[in-house]
């Protein structure tokens, strides 16, 4: 038994659920200095490799973010 459903519950460890809230959180805010706190990552560049961003879009972003 199992099937598709059962594959796909498979496919999600705790590792994907940890990326998937930030990077939503990212394309709905654009909001890089804020995942990179939640993310509790020290370097900005650590979070844009985390996210799968290009350098150029983050660092654009994370000037127009005040802080």
């Amino acid at each position: 038994m199992g099937g598709p459903r059962r594959a796909r519950q498979l496919a999600y460890g705790t590792h994907s659920l940890r990326r998937t809230k930030p990077a939503q959180i990212y394309k709905k805010t654009g909001n890089l200095r804020a995942v990179q706190l939640l993310l509790g990552h020290t370097k900005l560049e650590s979070t844009v490799r985390y996210l799968g961003i290009e350098v150029d879009d983050a660092l654009r972003i994370s000037e127009q973010v005040e802080l």
